[in-house]
């Protein structure tokens, strides 16, 4: 009677070939990295097309914000600014160009956080693919949903009567502007989806962050009413910042401070943010 001797299988062999492969991720080239970037954002795009009600947010908050703003506000606010509606409507559309980057934004952090509460991370992290490329594909995609409710904005303020006083280059440098500090601030709401245990944790959080940002700049109204300290918390609020240099760009006046202050900013919030993101991704994954 024969006896089978069985050989111990060593651990590297029993380790999966995907797991191996993830341990090269550092490996993977520039090619490597923009074709994973390249189908993640296909995928984002058809969770998209599956979910039309998704782009709600982007297709109507530009509409209702704009009507609510100018035809409640408007008028009080016009006048003391020395115009009327149609003062204020100069005035607002650029501010909030530079909220709608904010609450867009804020879609990134939930839907990080979505993703892993139903277990579409667990399979990235099976894939040999690099784990910046997963948040840097939701930024482009939202991107793409901030250019669609700029563009909205924009042509809601031109049928009601919006005055280009610049030229239409200054346009474009505004909403190029509006992006690049746009992708900065969806850093911020990565960690926060990578932090909070909820959604509703995220969207909670958000709002503690945008409601002092956003109320308290020139976005909706000159500052030169507000208290001495609220002065000084508007002059470096980034948003207020970005809203000035967004006027200045398109509708002519003093920029160059409000721009290079919204690309320090730019800079500083991309420099700390996205690798706290990326390396709170990877030990989650």
């Amino acid at each position: 009677m024969s006896t089978t001797t069985l050989t111990p299988t060593p651990t590297d062999a029993a380790e999966p070939a995907a797991a191996k492969k993830l341990h090269d991720e550092g490996r993977i080239g520039l090619r490597g990295n923009l074709r994973h970037i390249g189908a993640l954002v296909r995928r984002n795009l058809l969770q998209i097309k599956k979910d039309p009600e998704s782009m709600f947010d982007a297709l109507l908050m530009p509409i209702i914000f704009t009507l609510l703003f100018v035809y409640v506000f408007g008028g009080s606010v016009g006048s003391s600014m020395g115009g009327g509606r149609q003062e204020y409507l100069n005035y607002l559309i650029p501010g909030l160009m530079a909220m709608m980057g904010m609450n867009i934004a804020m879609a990134v952090g939930t839907g990080v956080n979505d993703d892993f509460r139903k277990g579409v991370m667990d399979r990235f992290r099976t894939m040999p693919i690099a784990r910046s490329s997963v948040l840097i594909a939701k930024i482009v995609v939202e991107l793409g949903r901030m250019m669609v409710a700029t563009f909205i904005l924009l042509g809601m303020g031109f049928a009601l009567g919006m005055e280009l006083q610049a030229s239409w280059f200054g346009l474009i440098e505004a909403i190029a502007l509006s992006a690049v500090f746009g992708a900065a601030i969806m850093w911020i709401f990565i960690l926060l989806g990578l932090a909070m245990k909820t959604a509703q944790a995220v969207q909670g959080m958000g709002m503690l962050v945008l409601m002092p940002l956003q109320f308290g700049s020139s976005i909706f109204a000159p500052t030169r009413t507000m208290p001495g300290w609220l002065q000084t918390f508007t002059d470096y609020n980034p948003l207020s910042n970005l809203a000035d240099a967004a006027r200045g760009l398109m509708m002519g006046g003093p920029l160059a401070h409000s721009v290079w202050v919204t690309l320090g900013w730019t800079v500083v919030i991309t420099a700390v943010m996205a690798p706290l993101a990326v390396a709170k991704f990877r030990k989650k994954t």
